[in-house]
């Protein structure tokens, strides 16, 4: 007896004998659906299940790797893999098929996760993840939940991760085996419409064509292998950049020369980006505490000159824009980044200790070991358990900003018979995921953070904010004037003479706030109340006050370093 299997993998084709039996069994059952349709529903479900391993597959093959490329249109796209994989299950025998199927199905598995990924990482870093660097990057994603969800939230979000991973390779192999049987089957139709698509992929190739701009009709799963080579050889070119340095060589005494005497701080204020002063929903709140901040410096003495700097990271990632910043590299990558903490760079904080500077690095978000103090050459690391805070924790921080420079003017600029002072201070509180958020208090009520609890619960719980992105652009607006109210309130109470502060964003918040296809863009503002400091700076053509506006000089971030060596005295050797 003769049995084949239709498209949805249901049995036909039985002997002529076998049919007319089944025929004559059948006719009752027909009438009142029974069997008949007991058959039909096995059928349905079959095609069913056909066409779900098949757009499962292409779900692997085709997607793009950004959010904002997911629409119909960007589906319709024709995967050279996929021929090729027809003309393979064609031409190799039976028990050859099944194994190519099951390897082809993990392979495939573990591109789909690698696009869910990318994905991920598009919305909240606008970029896709990067198969060489990015790994560690995990790791900070865990921290991340623990320090907003707690330690039994993490697990469970990272246990929930690891079976889905695991359910995607078990659905991709089946869908494949599935998909294999099907092709074998129906060789001549299969490789009829292989060879009719494999002329349309050589075609859309050769014209270009895209129905969605960015993406290709003719798609090639395999180009995210190619970022491999690339990633490996960046590392060769930018250990040739950490060794050109023009002033690593220049002597102490010819550093920083006009800035001898101050205070200097740099401060970097987290998801502070240009969205924050220019997009209407953000920019009336912000522009009133930095309108009003800056009559209140102002009418203290104080001047202040902005612009914006380009950002190597988006959305995360704070740590690759300070090593930016401070080593006058452009560092957008964990690699570039675990690279430069083993090498020798001259940067902003070891020029100033060089020059004869007490060098600090007041670090609000470190909670565990940081080896990266040693590649700065700090005189002294405050993690957060150096800081003496007893208060309740927000946000992903913990330590609201307040705190954290009351605790700084206490620990070093309020000592007595001390040298002059450089701090690098990362203010956290505007840190996804901006809630709950504190108030700024007196700067006497601070104390130890105990006056914190009278707050802690001001704010929507996580789930309520997150449950709406209007709520979560509101809380990221109210933690942005939050962060910049206290760093000006700092200098209005403590600032003299003496202190310069240089505050700036690190990166822009992610695409939840921002919106797809914003820039990179951070302000930044060098505030003094010796007017010699401004004057240094004149040339850079910067913009008077705390807010720069929509023409500003813009720079590359990794610039910066060099640009400020040179204005303040210190002259390179070649």
């Amino acid at each position: 007896m003769s049995i084949t299997t239709g498209l949805d993998g249901s049995a036909e084709g039985a002997s002529t004998e076998d049919e007319r039996r089944t025929a004559v069994a059948d006719a009752p059952e027909r009438v009142d659906g029974t069997a008949g349709g007991g058959r039909l529903w096995r059928r349905v479900v079959s095609l069913v299940v056909s066409v779900l391993a098949f757009g499962f597959v292409m779900f692997a093959l085709v997607t793009p790797n950004k959010v904002q490329y997911l629409t119909p249109a960007a589906f319709a796209r024709v995967p050279v893999e996929g021929l090729l994989g027809v003309a393979l299950v064609l031409v190799l025998p039976a028990r050859a098929r099944r194994v190519a199927a099951v390897l082809g199905g993990v392979v495939l598995g573990l591109l789909a996760i690698v696009k869910l990924v990318d994905l991920g990482f598009d919305a909240v870093l606008a970029r896709p993840f990067n198969l060489v660097y990015d790994w560690s990057m995990l790791s900070a994603a865990v921290e991340f939940l623990q320090t907003s969800i707690g330690q039994a939230g993490a697990i469970a979000s990272v246990a929930g991760v690891v079976l889905l991973a695991g359910g995607v390779l078990a659905l991709m192999t089946s869908s494949l085996l599935r998909l294999t049987r099907l092709v074998t089957r129906y060789g001549t139709a299969a490789a009829g419409t292989a060879g009719a698509l494999g002329v349309a992929w050589v075609v859309c190739a050769l014209l270009g064509t895209q129905l969605v701009p960015g993406v290709p009709v003719a798609a090639l799963a395999y180009e995210r292998l190619l970022q491999v080579p690339a990633s490996l050889a960046d590392r060769e070119a930018f250990a040739k950049q950490v060794g050109e340095d023009a002033f690593k060589n220049v002597p102490g005494d010819g550093l920083l020369t006009a800035l001898r005497g101050k205070d200097v701080v740099f401060a970097f204020v987290e998801s502070y980006g240009r969205d924050a002063i220019e997009d209407p929903e953000f920019a009336s709140g912000v522009g009133a505490v930095l309108a009003d901040g800056e009559r209140r410096l102002r009418a203290a003495g104080f001047s202040s000159r902005s612009a914006f700097l380009t950002s190597p990271t988006f959305g995360g990632g704070s740590w690759f824009a300070h090593a930016t910043l401070l080593s006058g590299l452009w560092v957008d990558s964990q690699q570039r980044h675990a690279d430069l903490m083993t090498r020798d760079r001259l940067t902003l904080n070891s020029a100033f200790r060089k020059a004869g500077w007490r060098t600090v690095g007041v670090m609000p978000g470190v909670h565990r070991e940081w080896p990266e103090g040693a590649f700065y050459k700090y005189d002294r690391v405050y993690a957060a358990d150096d800081l003496g805070y007893r208060g309740p924790g927000f946000t992903w921080g913990t330590i609201p900003d307040q705190y954290t420079l009351s605790a700084f003017q206490r620990l070093e600029r309020a000592r007595a018979d001390r040298a002059p002072v450089m701090a690098e201070i990362p203010l956290v509180s505007s840190h996804a995921p901006w809630t709950p958020i504190p108030r700024l208090l007196g700067w006497k009520q601070i104390g130890d953070g105990r006056a914190y609890y009278a707050m802690a619960g001001s704010s929507g719980s996580l789930d309520n904010v997150w449950s709406d992105v209007g709520r979560v652009r509101g809380e990221y607006r109210r933690s942005i004037e939050y962060s910049l109210g206290s760093l000006l309130s700092y200098v209005e109470t403590y600032g003299d003479d003496d202190l310069v502060l240089v505050f700036l964003g690190d990166h822009q918040p992610a695409p939840i706030i921002t919106g797809v296809g914003a820039d990179r863009d951070v302000p930044i503002t060098i505030v003094a109340k010796d007017p010699a400091v401004l004057d240094r700076i004149s040339g850079w053509g910067w913009q008077d006050g705390l807010k720069p506006g929509p023409k500003a000089p813009v720079w590359r971030m990794d610039a910066f370093r060099d640009r400020f060596l040179t204005a303040f005295g210190s002259h390179p050797t070649r």
